[in-house]
């Protein structure tokens, strides 16, 4: 009888320490949700406070509305929608440029051999390692001298920022296509080769469909990645029809950031816009391509 007792007391014990332990993860997890959840939340505050500075602003605003959102829609010296379908045809260019190179790059490291290919993947590694703004003022410089001969690779310009996103984006994604091509293997080609089926034929009809997970990974990060730029596109960009939609918001709180904060605040949140639907759109395959991509390697 006291064996059983002793028993029953282990495993109310024990019992309460599982609790204990669930409650200590679930607080855990709830403070990190906070800190996670409550700068959005602040945002959206400061949307839609009337008095749209930072000073008086509250979590709950007084009779909140969306004026700051009407104001931000109607101003003509700062061309919000300008700006925004700049960064979407800057960065869906960017994207569609950078996943095709990074497709037919990462499929020729991957199947064929030849001379300097290993030192050319370390170079592409090496450049990688480096920040990017360290070259900031050198790119400048030589988008500065080359717009004085072809003014349409020059300053002010976006097809001389896409060129630029598209040399800073190559390294790595060519390593992560490489590493997905690696994992396929070779005998899809070999067989096709025997059915007398040339390489482009090979690379399109079966490789291809097989690349689409990492795909759809490589360029929602791509996109995300040059839509949400900031430093290159203030540097290289400078009238205010060009401008990027950050660097259009930015120019346009500049010194008065404190009473123009609440129609920044509804810039920011509209701007984002695009990428929850990305994200929404297309979670599954984003998980996808990432776990397929991680259990393959």
């Amino acid at each position: 009888m006291s064996s059983q007792s002793a028993f029953q007391k282990f495993r109310t014990s024990r019992s309460v320490q599982r609790k204990f332990s669930i409650g200590i993860r679930l607080v855990i997890a709830a403070i990190f949700m906070l800190f996670a959840i409550f700068p959005i939340l602040w945002i959206i505050s400061a949307s839609l406070s009337p008095t749209g500075t930072l000073a008086t602003q509250t979590l709950i605003p007084k009779n909140p509305g969306f004026g700051n959102y009407l104001t931000l829609l109607r101003m003509d010296q700062f061309p919000f929608w300008t700006w925004f379908l700049n960064s979407i045809k800057i960065a869906s260019i960017t994207s569609a440029l950078s996943l095709s190179i990074t497709t037919l790059a990462g499929y020729a490291f991957s199947r064929f051999r030849f001379r300097g290919r290993q030192t050319l993947l370390k170079a592409l590694l090496l450049i990688n390692v480096f920040p990017g703004l360290l070259a900031l003022v050198a790119t400048f410089l030589m988008i500065s001298q080359v717009g004085d001969v072809l003014p349409f690779i020059g300053l002010d310009n976006h097809f001389s920022l896409i060129l630029v996103y598209l040399g800073g984006a190559m390294g790595i994604n060519i390593w992560l296509m490489k590493g997905f091509l690696d994992t396929i293997p070779r005998d899809i080609d070999e067989s096709a080769m025997v059915d007398g089926a040339s390489d482009w034929q090979i690379f399109t009809r079966l490789i291809l469909p097989l690349l689409r997970p990492i795909l759809v990974v490589i360029g929602i990060l791509n996109y995300i990645g040059t839509y949400g730029e900031f430093v290159l596109a203030r540097v290289l960009l400078r009238s205010n029809e060009q401008y990027t939609l950050m660097v259009g918001l930015q120019i346009f709180a500049g010194a008065q950031f404190q009473q123009r904060w609440g129609v920044f605040a509804a810039g920011a949140l509209m701007g984002a816009v695009p990428i929850m639907i990305i994200y929404l759109t297309l979670q599954d395959q984003i998980v996808g391509g990432l776990t397929q991509g991680a259990v393959k390697g």
